[in-house]
């Protein structure tokens, strides 16, 4: 469902807070969808010490 509402561009916050969870999460940027990055092994190493 999320790339359906990349494709079409501007999207108000009732539209984002309606889609479903993902994984990785999305986050909302001045009416764009986009999904977050997910961490490299590196980092996921380093975050838990």
């Amino acid at each position: 469902m999320i790339t359906s509402v990349k494709s079409t561009g501007q999207v108000s916050l009732e539209e984002f807070l309606r889609l479903p969870e993902t994984k990785p999460a999305s986050e909302y940027i001045n009416g764009q969808v986009d999904q977050k990055p997910m961490p490299q092994t590196k980092h996921s190493r380093i975050q838990t010490r």
